[in-house]
């Protein structure tokens, strides 16, 4: 990797701020002046030193964030806040993106990171992984809605979800149930309820395969994953 760009991705400043760096002899690899950006380095096995730190490269980052309402899952946008605007910027340096989407006024679990490999892994169709909600509906399901959710329900737009599991979470015919899903259709929760002939008050994920929400996490706050959280995400199991 070329060192310019190692730089800039640590946050050490713009491709410009960090050549005017560089120029002052502030960076040596393996104790020696490196002044040139184009210099290709190898952060995993050279010391590299900025005024005598060294730089601790890591390519990745993964993050787990309780998402608050009123906050969209993008990486920008010109008129709402997003879950990256979130960030502190040692870590929006990195560039996460949001894995899989939740809608604007839908709260729960957010997975951020910059690993395309395993966001693929995470949001393939053909690896099924999935995913938790905790819904507050507007009226009380009946025995044959629940079968119905189970057995997979027919959507506005004809198509015929998979089959998904339910509980219930303040007692039997409540109108606050858990559904586990393995697809992510596009408002797909809402609409499944919908189909029933109900309406989805509130929604909140709470987890993503292995990935379980931290309940410590307040609303707009986020952590990075521990390394068993994330080998166990990684591996499904």
């Amino acid at each position: 990797m070329r060192v310019d760009k190692l730089l800039a991705n640590m946050g050490y400043g713009s491709r410009k701020e960090v050549k005017k760096l560089l120029k002052k002899g502030g960076l040596t690899v393996n104790g020696e002046v490196v002044k040139d950006g184009k210099v290709h380095v190898d952060p995993d096995n050279e010391q590299i030193e900025i005024f005598g730190e060294v730089v601790e490269y890591r390519p990745y980052i993964y993050l787990m964030m309780n998402k608050p309402r009123g906050v969209i899952s993008a990486t920008e946008d010109v008129s709402e806040p997003t879950v990256v605007d979130l960030l502190q910027t040692e870590d929006a340096i990195y560039e996460p993106f949001p894995v899989g989407r939740l809608d604007k006024d839908t709260t729960g679990l957010m997975f951020l990171t910059n690993d395309g490999k395993l966001a693929h892994q995470l949001t393939s169709p053909k690896k099924k992984v999935d995913k938790t909600y905790r819904v507050h509906i507007d009226a009380p399901l009946t025995t044959e809605d629940k079968e119905a959710l189970e057995a997979g329900v027919i959507l506005d737009d004809g198509y015929k979800t998979k089959p998904a599991v339910l509980t219930y979470t303040d007692g039997d015919l409540e109108t606050r149930v858990r559904l586990t899903i393995t697809e992510g259709k596009f408002h797909q929760v809402k609409r499944m309820f919908q189909a029933c002939g109900r309406k989805v008050v509130e929604l909140k994920r709470e987890r993503i395969g292995t990935l379980h929400l931290d309940p410590e996490l307040q609303p707009g706050e986020y952590r990075e994953l521990t390394d068993e959280e994330l080998e166990s995400l990684r591996s499904g199991e």
